[in-house]
């Protein structure tokens, strides 16, 4: 796992992981009596989440934290698509790991799990919900949480973005919305999320073949906020994406209105200037009015 500056280089590193997959950052996390930020990347081969201390990558789950234990069936326990979601209470703040997996069945594909810290400072996991249809057409990987608005998405691949709460103490587990299933040339790939407002953005899936991303209302339609209708692609340079990630924070000079960050084919990433972006998605909802 590689952490990079806006100019592409290398700042730390944590090597000999087994097969790492994806990983997602929080802000905030209660580590004991310190607010830190961390990173946390799957396992795939160990069964495990990873979570570091950033900015120095630093462990502190001492080894790891074992996910979709007592699971039998080939790829069940391998986890591979990984999102954060912070939850706003007020006195505390909760981090929740949502983890899909190579297989599993479907109903119960994702798995949920609180993050704490125990006694001596060690994060530790609590599996505190098992949710999300599946098509058994290809693996769940790409999981995006929006934490304002408190939804989860994530592409099954072959079939679509489907759409679910993500808080799971309103113990709802009733799919919200399964969009753009006639949009990707195959597959549906990285999911980010790009705010430009309190309830106002964008949803950008990489179409992977397509080599573009395709993009969609954060808020839905003026009639449903479960309703996401394509909104226009974007072609990018990138071959292949897998992952993906977008901010609208300013991030200086080079990228004033954020960035979109994504995976190419050879072990690479793509940073885009989020302007030219948004100029091509001004351009095509000037062209529906």
């Amino acid at each position: 796992m590689y952490a990079y500056n806006l100019d592409g280089k290398i700042i730390n590193k944590v090597l000999n992981l087994k097969r790492p997959n994806n990983v997602d950052i929080a802000y905030g996390f209660e580590w004991g009596n310190e607010k830190i930020d961390i990173a946390v990347v799957t396992e795939r081969k160990a069964n495990s989440i990873r979570v570091f201390r950033l900015p120095n990558l630093e462990p502190i789950d001492d080894g790891g934290i074992r996910v979709f234990e007592d699971e039998e069936g080939k790829g069940h326990n391998e986890p591979m698509g990984i999102s954060l979601y912070t939850k706003a209470t007020g006195s505390t703040n909760p981090v929740y790991a949502l983890i899909g997996r190579k297989s599993g069945p479907s109903g119960s594909y994702l798995w949920q799990y609180e993050l704490y810290t125990d006694e001596n400072k060690v994060v530790k996991g609590k599996k505190v919900r098992e949710f999300g249809e599946f098509s058994g057409k290809k693996e769940i990987e790409a999981i995006a949480v929006d934490n304002k608005s408190g939804y989860v998405y994530y592409s099954d691949k072959i079939a679509g973005i489907r759409k679910y709460y993500a808080d799971p103490e309103l113990k709802d587990n009733s799919q919200l919305a399964f969009f753009g299933q006639e949009d990707a040339k195959r597959d549906h790939e990285g999911i980010a999320i790009y705010r430009t407002g309190k309830d106002t953005g964008y949803i950008l899936i990489s179409d992977q073949q397509a080599n573009q991303f395709l993009v969609y209302p954060l808020d839905g339609s003026s009639e449903d906020k479960h309703t996401h209708k394509l909104i226009t692609s974007v072609l990018v340079s990138t071959n292949e994406c897998d992952g993906a990630e977008a901010t609208s924070v300013h991030l200086g000079e080079q990228f004033p209105n954020g960035m979109l960050v994504s995976m190419t084919n050879g072990k690479a990433f793509h940073f885009y200037d989020w302007r030219p972006i948004q100029n091509e998605i001004n351009t095509s909802l000037k062209n529906k009015l």
